[in-house]
């Protein structure tokens, strides 16, 4: 194993957890003030009404669809009566569709900030490095479900490669064997992932966490007037 395997399949997953983890209380505790998405629908809402609710609810989505696929084995779905035929279409069929969603939202929401001068103006550098990673993202995973999932009789079983290195993070013990044997694109795929979650704590993307879930329960906001109104004359 050389020097290069353990950075990328030993090392960088725990050192991206360690920033995801210690950058959002740095920022947190440090820049409170820039934890928003610094919303820029007053500037330009015309796309936005449609873009952003694709691309957040596909990219929900698809996170649930990679948590499964990743962290549950063959050998449970198989034990549950579900065939690997079955598993194969489901999750490449309700994956395509989370990735065809997330990728038009993310499309809308790219040209929207490249044609709006105002939006423009209002992009950080940090933004387009959030932009570049997010794209590498997209399309990569939706080759992977069109092309590796969906359009060979022989599909690739991440869960028998990329999936078991995913899970002996947790043990501590990385496989680096059966991350090497996926193919190329699930490995960049996965490499890519971790630098964008090391990444995610100093984008503006933190507001992802901001659920004003207080709101529940808070009770009706009554609004009166600070001063009574003028009396009217009457006829």
């Amino acid at each position: 194993m050389n020097s290069g395997e353990i950075l990328l399949w030993m090392i960088l997953p725990y050192v991206a957890v360690t920033t995801f983890a210690v950058g959002h209380w740095w920022r947190y505790r440090n820049d409170q003030f820039a934890w928003t998405s610094r919303s820029t629908q007053l500037l330009d809402g015309s796309v936005l009404g449609w873009a952003s609710p694709a691309f957040h609810y596909g990219a929900l989505a698809a996170i649930g669809g990679h948590v499964i696929g990743v962290c549950i084995p063959p050998s449970v779905t198989s034990g549950v009566g579900i065939t690997e035929g079955f598993y194969r279409w489901f999750a490449g069929i309700a994956g395509g569709l989370a990735g065809l969603v997330t990728l038009v939202g993310f499309v809308g929401l790219v040209y929207r900030r490249a044609t709006s001068d105002r939006v423009r103006r209002s992009t950080t550098r940090l933004d387009y490095v959030t932009y570049l990673l997010l794209t590498v993202l997209i399309l990569l995973g939706v080759a992977m479900t069109l092309f590796h999932t969906l359009a060979t009789s022989s599909p690739h079983e991440y869960r028998e490669t990329i999936g078991v290195w995913w899970r002996s993070l947790f043990y501590f013990d990385p496989n680096v064997a059966a991350a090497q044997g996926a193919p190329l694109i699930y490995q960049l795929h996965a490499i890519i992932a971790w630098a964008f979650w090391g990444f995610f704590p100093f984008s503006r993307l933190v507001h992802a966490w901001s659920i004003p879930l207080q709101y529940l329960g808070r009770p009706y906001i009554l609004y009166r007037r600070r001063y009574a109104a003028a009396p009217t004359k009457s006829r």
